[in-house]
């Protein structure tokens, strides 16, 4: 009777069991329903926004394409006008800066005015007198969708540097900076492949410069070699490889100019040249905790416009321009992993949010110069002493 008793007791707690478990099953299997249904939703919603988001860039685009010629329309009916009346002495009519150096030069010519000395300083902000210009820039709309490959050619020289090709023509050549101080000395190669089965420099042209370069910042554009002279006043040096000779200087006009990039400190001036042309990125000490980007006039070394950008200088190590917008890497003080963690774009079709955040393979230490060839689309690396190539990915900016 005991064991009968027992068995039923044991059946009932068994039937009890498994009417608690099912009712447990029952309610999680609620639950993820409901919690479907909400990442659904979620999903829908999140592609609405997505789509809204596209449809209000395209919107905006088509806005400041009409504000531009609205813009340059104005400037047509301006151009033959005086200078302004208003409180700045030297500001003028925004007259196409082309048309301004063409009538200077013609001026010079003729006698009516003396020609500029050599040594010229640089019109811009934060000087005496300024230029204000509408700058046309070509239909570029790539931007990074990450680092495709990376190729390490061979290590030559100190640890800092800068190697490139010339960003404005299509050339095999190859140039090597090697050092940021007390350096006049730059090395031509005929190709990379030159370069790489070269035992140092031993391949290379050497070309003697005027004048030795301060930093890393220096560029390579249409047949020019620009640098920044070493010394206290920032000289930017426009040099012709085929002549040997200086083309023009120009003092930048930025004032209590400090370092752009904290991690590269030798660098006051990053000359950059992309698609839309020549391009300085620089910082100063009324905004010492971000980086200045300016555009420049490659022919007359003027500067034609400039922006405040939101990208800090802590922890910057090199950057560089792509279609016209500004990609700042960064990294840490004991080298690690470079990326890609701030980007500003002058047509601000680009923000950091819109942006991949990139990642550069793991190297040797840290990049003290980041050169993009528009041409091959390929960054040139200094890290370390090394000579390396990134080919890169790209996107339309547009796309979300």
């Amino acid at each position: 009777m005991r064991g009968l008793l027992l068995l039923l007791f044991l059946a009932s707690l068994l039937f009890l069991a498994g009417a608690q478990t099912q009712a447990l099953m029952d309610y999680l299997e609620r639950r993820l329903l409901a919690i479907e249904d909400r990442i659904s939703t979620w999903h829908e919603q999140t592609n609405r926004y997505a789509t809204e988001l596209r449809e209000f860039k395209q919107q905006m685009v088509g806005l400041l394409e009409n504000l531009d010629k609205d813009r340059e329309t104005l400037r047509v009916e301006l151009g033959g006008g005086s200078a302004w009346d208003g409180g700045d002495a030297g500001r003028r009519a925004p007259r196409d800066v082309g048309q301004l150096v063409a009538e200077s030069r013609r001026k010079e010519r003729t006698g009516q005015v003396r020609p500029s000395s050599r040594v010229r300083r640089l019109r811009g902000r934060n000087t005496d007198h300024i230029v204000t210009c509408s700058v046309p820039f070509p239909d570029c709309r790539d931007m990074i969708s990450s680092i495709k490959a990376m190729k390490i050619l061979k290590r030559v020289g100190g640890a800092k540097g800068m190697w490139t090709k010339d960003t404005g023509r299509s050339s095999a050549k190859v140039y090597i900076f090697n050092g940021t101080s007390g350096e006049d000395t730059l090395y031509e190669f005929s190709s990379v492949r030159d370069f790489t089965a070269s035992t140092g420099m031993s391949r290379g042209k050497p070309v003697q410069l005027p004048f030795p370069w301060g930093g890393t910042g220096h560029t390579i554009y249409n047949g020019y070699a620009y640098y920044v002279r070493e010394g206290a006043e920032f000289q930017v040096i426009k040099y012709d490889l085929q002549n040997g000779t200086v083309a023009d200087s120009a003092v930048f006009p930025a004032r209590d100019q400090v370092p752009v990039y904290a991690l590269t400190p030798e660098t006051y001036i990053d000359l950059a040249a992309d698609e839309e042309g020549l391009w300085a990125i620089y910082a100063t000490r009324e905004n010492e905790n971000a980086i200045c980007l300016a555009k420049v006039d490659p022919e007359t070394l003027d500067v034609e416009q400039t922006w405040d950008t939101p990208c800090p200088r802590e922890g910057a190590e090199a950057a560089f321009v792509i279609c016209g917008t500004m990609y700042v890497v960064y990294n840490t003080r004991q080298a690690s992993r470079s990326r890609v963690q701030c980007v500003f774009d002058v047509g601000e079709m680009v923000t950091s949010d819109d942006a991949p955040l990139v990642y550069f393979p793991k190297r040797y230490g840290a990049h003290s110069s980041l050169k993009y060839n528009p041409l091959e689309q390929l960054v040139y690396a200094w890290d370390d002493g090394y000579q390396i190539l990134y080919k890169l990915a790209m996107k339309k900016k547009l796309e979300v």
